[in-house]
C-alpha cells in the first residue's frame, strides 16, 4: 500500500485538482472581461472529490519524446465548468465582475493553503508512525 492509496490523500489529491481547475476558468473569466457577450463560468463544488477523480479522466498527458518517462496514471482529473453570471451584466452581455472573480481567486487559493497544510501534516503524522520505536 502506497501513500497515494490512502483514502485522506485521494481526497486531498481530488481537492486540488478540482483548485486548479477553478483558478483556470477564474482566469478565464478575467481574460475575457471585456469580451461582448462572454458570460462568466464556475465550476460545480463535488461532494466526493476521490469519486470525481475516478471518474474524471479529463486530459491525457502526452510524450513528446520516446526518452520521456511514462506517468503511472495518465488521465488527469478535470471538472466541467458551466455558466455561472455575476452579479451584473454590462449593455454589450459580458457577465464578467472582475472584483467578484478576485474573490473567487482568493477563496480558492485559500482553500488550496489548507488543504496542501492538510497534506504535510498527515505526512509528517504517516513519518511519524513509520519511524522505529526511539529514533
Amino acid at each position: 500500500m502506497g501513500y497515494t492509496d490512502l483514502p485522506l490523500l485521494n481526497q486531498i489529491k481530488g481537492r486540488l485538482a478540482w483548485l486548479d481547475d477553478r483558478q483556470r476558468v477564474v482566469a478565464q473569466n478575467v481574460a475575457n472581461a471585456d469580451t461582448p457577450g462572454y458570460a462568466a463560468r464556475d465550476l460545480k463544488t463535488p461532494t466526493d472529490f476521490a469519486a470525481a477523480l475516478r471518474a474524471g479522466g479529463g486530459l491525457q498527458v502526452t510524450r513528446t519524446n520516446a526518452m520521456h518517462i511514462a506517468p503511472a496514471n495518465a488521465n488527469v482529473a478535470r471538472f466541467s465548468s458551466q455558466n455561472a453570471p455575476d452579479s451584473e451584466t454590462t449593455l454589450d452581455g459580458n457577465s464578467v465582475v472582475v472584483e467578484e472573480q478576485m474573490l473567487k481567486m482568493a477563496e480558492s487559493r485559500m482553500a488550496y493553503d489548507a488543504a496542501i497544510s492538510l497534506y504535510q501534516k498527515s505526512m509528517t503524522m504517516l513519518r511519524m508512525a513509520a519511524k522505529k520505536p526511539g529514533v
